[in-house]
């Protein structure tokens, strides 16, 4: 099992992360969308970056940290 969990990409410009049990209401993005599902113009809410300008992120379960996973 592993021992990260609530992966969310944070964006590399700003302090938005994109939880995909949230989705992007700003944008239309229900709740339940992966990251990898955006749309291809999908945008940060917060500062406009695109979506290759984010990393992904998760909570380590035994330390409850975050871990950058990729990005």
């Amino acid at each position: 099992t592993s021992t990260l969990s609530k992966r969310k990409y944070q964006c590399r410009d700003c302090i938005y992360a994109y939880d995909p049990n949230l989705g992007d209401p700003s944008q239309g993005i229900p709740p339940g969308t992966s990251f990898e599902d955006l749309p291809d113009d999908w945008l940060c809410p917060v500062c406009k970056s695109t979506r290759g300008d984010s990393s992904l992120f998760a909570i380590n379960r035994a330390t409850k940290k975050e871990v950058i996973v990729s990005g």
